[in-house]
């Protein structure tokens, strides 16, 4: 059929599969010592339309590999954004977690308050009741969708437009 626009996927999915294998071969204090300064980042006058399809990939794949480590730093930041601007997440998260911390301090006994005795599997089947009750409410699926699109908008729409410096144009360059 005419009219249908073939896009490379490709790119996109062997780019975040590298930088997810080099994501999750580094420890926090590597990641965070390969942060790119905030000037550098942000520095508005490299911001320019790509003129072809081409230059918006080697856009993507340069500054995929800049700067990794502040879109991982951009991702975190907006999944901590959704988690607080979220009061029904975030009392699901904390529910979640002091359960699971509470149950685990028992050390598999009983818990006992005065003449009222739950066994730790008790506690488990409760968690998981409630859990799933606070689960269907507060909407985790959609704050997900949610982080990874305002992620990938923010991620994508900054690799594509921020231009390559010119130093790393004349380094590819063979002679």
């Amino acid at each position: 059929m005419a009219g249908y626009i073939r896009l490379p996927t490709s790119l996109v999915t062997d780019q975040l599969s590298a930088g997810l294998s080099r994501f999750q071969n580094t420890s926090i204090s590597a990641r965070y010592n390969t942060l790119r300064p905030i000037s550098e980042f942000l520095d508005f006058r490299r911001i320019s339309k790509p003129a072809t399809l081409g230059e918006a990939q080697s856009r993507i794949t340069y500054n995929l590999g800049q700067f990794s480590s502040n879109y991982s730093l951009v991702f975190f930041i907006l999944a901590i954004y959704c988690i607080l601007s979220e009061p029904a997440l975030l009392a699901l998260i904390v529910i979640v977690i002091g359960g699971v911390y509470g149950i685990g301090r028992l050390e598999g006994r009983d818990l006992q308050i005065g003449t009222f005795r739950a066994t730790v599997n008790q506690l488990w089947g409760t968690l998981a009741c409630v859990g799933f009750v606070l689960a269907i409410w507060a909407g985790p699926v959609g704050a997900l969708f949610y982080i990874i699109g305002a992620s990938a908008i923010t991620i994508l729409g900054h690799a594509i437009f921020f231009e390559r410096p010119i130093e790393s144009e004349f380094a590819e360059e063979t002679v």
